[in-house]
């Protein structure tokens, strides 16, 4: 059998000290294979944001572990963990995170400019991920002059350009209106059976989880049946 992209097992994030203690998220196990779409649904304060954050090691978990390919994130140092973000994981949010005074082409280049990618390959690589999201005729309009859906679609493009193994979006959808918002889940669909990466979706959207590889509901800290 593959070996996962993501194992988690038995987490816990303890907020607070003593009495003023407060599980956000506990007792989580998954596991995300590449090539899956991954759907955790969940109201607001059910604990998707902090499940994402320590599946990102942006936090530390309190009990438990989370390894990506293998590495046990807790055995990282620091530098480790952004090299880690850097190089393996796309980050898609909720209000798009764009650049406003970057063209859609120079926001979707800028990983690899950090990266320190050769202009030659930077430029076939950011139009390639343009085309992806199919917005190859807008790559030079900035972001307010393109619709919610496609800063989103840029977005996407951006967390995919620098070719990770694993994608986290946190409410991809919560500002676009119902329609943009599953053209954004069937694009994110599309990409998974295309790049072969793995995306872990947090959204309240629970419609959302029937085009999903599979899904989970997240309530009061904890997956339930």
């Amino acid at each position: 059998m593959d070996t996962p992209l993501v194992s988690v097992s038995n987490l816990e994030r303890v907020f607070g000290f003593g009495s003023e203690r407060i599980r956000a998220v506990h007792d989580l196990s998954l596991e995300v294979f590449s090539g899956q779409l991954v759907v955790i649904t969940g109201r607001s304060g059910a604990g998707k944001t902090t499940f994402l954050n320590l599946v990102a090691g942006l936090d530390q978990p309190t009990n438990g572990n989370i390894l990506i390919q293998g590495q046990d994130l807790s055995r990282l140092s620091e530098w480790d963990l952004t090299q880690l973000r850097r190089r393996s994981i796309g980050f898609v949010f909720q209000s798009f995170g764009l650049l406003p005074l970057l063209s859609a082409f120079e926001n979707v280049e800028l990983p690899l400019r950090i990266a320190g990618w050769n202009r030659k390959e930077r430029a076939r690589r950011t139009e390639e991920c343009l085309a992806v999201v199919r917005l190859g005729d807008r790559a030079n309009h900035r972001p307010y002059e393109l619709s919610g859906g496609e800063q989103q679609r840029v977005a996407i493009a951006r967390a995919l350009v620098h070719q990770p193994v694993l994608i986290l979006a946190d409410e991809p959808t919560g500002e676009l209106d119902s329609s943009t918002g599953e053209a954004i889940f069937a694009l994110l669909k599309q990409i998974v059976e295309k790049e072969e990466v793995g995306i872990i979706v947090a959204t309240h959207d629970v419609a959302m989880a029937k085009i999903a590889t599979s899904s989970r509901e997240l309530s009061d800290g904890t997956f339930i049946d």
